[in-house]
This record gives structure tokens, C-alpha cells and sequence, in this order.
């Protein structure tokens, strides 16, 4: 995974945080959604063949759990950080939210495609077993 700071500029207002999709998405934007998620609940739980992620926390704070061929890891993102993360193909991801109402907008490459997803962890092992 890769960590993007993004930019941003406080008034007494508020705070603006611009996204550039050319600039700042570290690819060409096919197809973007947003998660809902609450408290202790799980979203993702799957890798993909070819697509490319790149997770913007909007509100909340949620722990991504990743893996691919080379490494293992467990981060915490939040909203106040004002960072994104890039997910490569093959790596496995799992969300799981740590506050009610959270909010996360997912940039993607490619549009949706069935075929694409990975859903079964141990399909999973033997697609990396075989990149190491």
C-alpha cells in the first residue's frame, strides 16, 4: 500500500481538501463508490486480479488489513489525516470500521467486472504462491 498526503487549506470557515484526479489518483479514474460502514462491521474481504484501488477516508476511522505477495499489514486510517491509500491488484483488503458513520470513497481503474474479484482467501494464497 501507498500512502498520498493530500493538500489542504483551513479558514475560519472550514477546511477545503481539492482532489486533482489527474494530479492526485495515481491512475486514470474509471469508476469511484462510497462505503457506509458502522462500528465493528467488515467490508471488503477480497483482492483483485487487475484493478487498482485508491481509499480516501471521508469521515470515521477504519483499520485496512492487506496482504499480497510480499507483505503482511494492518494500518489505521482517518479523516483527519487527510491522506489516501493505494491498493494494487492482487493484494488483499479488509476494512474494518472502527466508528459509527464512517464514510469511504474508493477511485478505481477499471470499471466493475465480476471476474476481476478474487473472493476466496484461499484462492487468494495460491495467486500469490505462485508471483513469490
Amino acid at each position: 500500500m501507498i500512502k498520498f498526503k493530500f493538500k489542504q487549506f483551513k479558514k475560519k470557515s472550514g477546511t477545503l481538501v481539492p482532489f486533482s484526479l489527474e494530479k492526485q489518483i495515481p491512475f486514470k479514474t474509471k469508476r469511484i463508490f462510497i462505503i457506509y460502514g458502522n462500528k465493528n462491521y467488515v467490508r471488503g474481504n477480497h483482492a483483485h486480479h487487475k484493478c487498482k484501488q485508491f481509499l480516501v477516508p471521508i469521515y470515521g476511522s477504519m483499520i485496512i488489513e492487506y496482504e499480497n505477495f510480499k507483505i503482511k499489514k494492518k494500518i489505521r486510517i482517518n479523516y483527519k489525516r487527510k491522506e489516501g491509500f493505494l491498493l494494487k491488484p492482487k493484494t488483499w483488503c479488509k476494512i474494518k470500521f472502527n466508528s459509527n458513520h464512517s464514510i469511504l470513497m474508493v477511485f478505481c481503474d477499471r470499471e466493475y467486472e465480476f471476474k476481476d474479484y478474487i473472493e476466496k482467501y484461499k484462492d487468494f494464497l495460491k495467486i500469490i504462491k505462485k508471483n513469490k
